[in-house]
């Protein structure tokens, strides 16, 4: 009658209780009609009543656990029970499955009084039919009172159970897909940075070396050599083979550097970086110049390294990015107020967070040519400085 119901165990349980009630009933006609009771015609009535009555609310959509329909389907039963209580001690045996009904069709807070009161209305007739008083009359619907409550308490405590670990089986798996999806889309961006880097530092550096040599030899050949036209041509395609690889490298940069400057892509990261009671401030200092794909990717990834450090080791209340732009080089730095840490102790790699950051950050300047530098002590904060040199520019090293 309800989404229990679609449970195979539930549907078991259904039609046990169906059999249990329809036995009992055809048990009381049998038991009645065999001892040659004066009532027997009305037993039947009754009993045949009942039943019709019972199997006719499983089959009404309308009568459902919890609604008026139901309660006045339960209280006909009951009219109908307390009449073949009257006429038949033996109904008294219908009171178990009617306490499984009452738990399931009324809510608990009138489920308990009435399975009470059925209880104490199986006693009443027993005494009266009987005329004495056994203890047989009250521990017998009592115990059975009991463990139908017993029971479906215990079932409904199951069921919150199951229902609650499925909510988490299902909790479990979306968090799994989100983390796969995660690792695809970190995967993938480490595959562009390391393409766009070997790009930049195989390909692009070729051709430029092969257009500066082109350059020199054709200024160092005469204008009539019938050489010159084909040095020209080749330095012509080495320029725009140049060119289109350093549109490759453009194409391969981290999203954060496609749509802006990386002191525009620096301050969105601090913008979007958020921890509690944590303030995270960004500048410039300098003349900002342009810098090649590679020393802004590192910039950029040791920024968010460092203040992920930040985030989630340092517990501060304030954070810092200074992008500084110099004569001959160009530095990140990243401070913060936080808790900080000994770096004179154990390696990065050996500390018991498993923390890979800093030697990440270190070996990325040190493929360009730069140095990272970490101050910090005990409750002193901590301060990240990357730097790196700027590279010269084609026409000064072609001069």
């Amino acid at each position: 009658m309800d989404s229990r119901s679609h449970t195979h165990v539930t549907a078991a349980l259904r039609l046990c209780l169906h059999a249990l009630l329809m036995g009992l009933l055809a048990l009381v006609v049998v038991r009645t009609a065999s001892e040659g009771a004066p009532h027997t015609a009305a037993v039947v009535v009754v009993a045949v009543l009942m039943a019709a009555l019972y199997a006719a609310g499983p089959l009404a959509s309308y009568v459902q656990p919890g609604n008026r329909a139901g309660a006045v389907w339960l209280a006909g039963l009951g009219a109908l029970w307390a009449a073949l209580l009257v006429l038949s001690p033996d109904a008294l045996w219908v009171a178990f499955p009617l306490y499984f009904l009452q738990l399931h069709i009324l809510p608990m807070r009138w489920a308990l009084p009435a399975v009470v009161v059925t209880a104490g209305a199986a006693i009443t007739s027993f005494v009266v039919h009987r005329q004495e008083i056994e203890p047989g009359a009250f521990i017998g619907p009592l115990i059975g009172a009991a463990v139908a409550v017993a029971t479906v308490l215990g079932y409904d405590a199951l069921f919150r159970e199951s229902e609650r670990r499925r909510e988490l089986i299902v909790e479990l798996v979306a968090t799994r897909a989100d983390l796969a999806e995660a690792e695809r889309t970190a995967g993938t961006l480490a595959e562009r940075e390391r393409l766009a880097r070997e790009i930049h530092d195989t390909l692009a550096q070729g051709l430029s070396s092969i257009q500066l040599l082109l350059r020199a030899a054709e200024r160092s050949l005469p204008e009539d050599a019938p050489a010159a036209a084909h040095v020209g041509a080749a330095r012509e395609a080495a320029q725009a083979n140049l060119a289109e690889a350093r549109s490759f490298v453009r194409a391969l940069t981290p999203p954060d550097l496609e749509h802006g400057s990386l002191a525009a892509a620096l301050e969105r990261l601090c913008a979007r970086t958020t921890a509690p009671d944590l303030t995270v401030r960004f500048a410039v200092s300098g003349t900002p110049v342009e810098l090649p794909t590679p020393y802004e990717v590192a910039l950029l990834r040791t920024a968010q390294s460092a203040l992920a450090n930040t985030v989630r080791h340092a517990r501060a209340g304030r954070a810092e990015i200074t992008l500084s732009f110099m004569d001959t080089s160009v530095a990140l730095d990243v401070v913060d107020d936080g808790q900080g840490f000994d770096p004179s102790g154990a390696p990065v790699h050996e500390r018991a967070d498993g923390g890979f950051g800093l030697p990440a950050m270190r070996a990325r300047a040190g493929s360009l040519g730069g140095a990272l530098s970490v101050e910090s002590a005990p409750g002193q904060g901590t301060a990240v400085a990357v730097t790196l040199p700027l590279p010269v520019p084609e026409a000064e090293r072609a001069a």
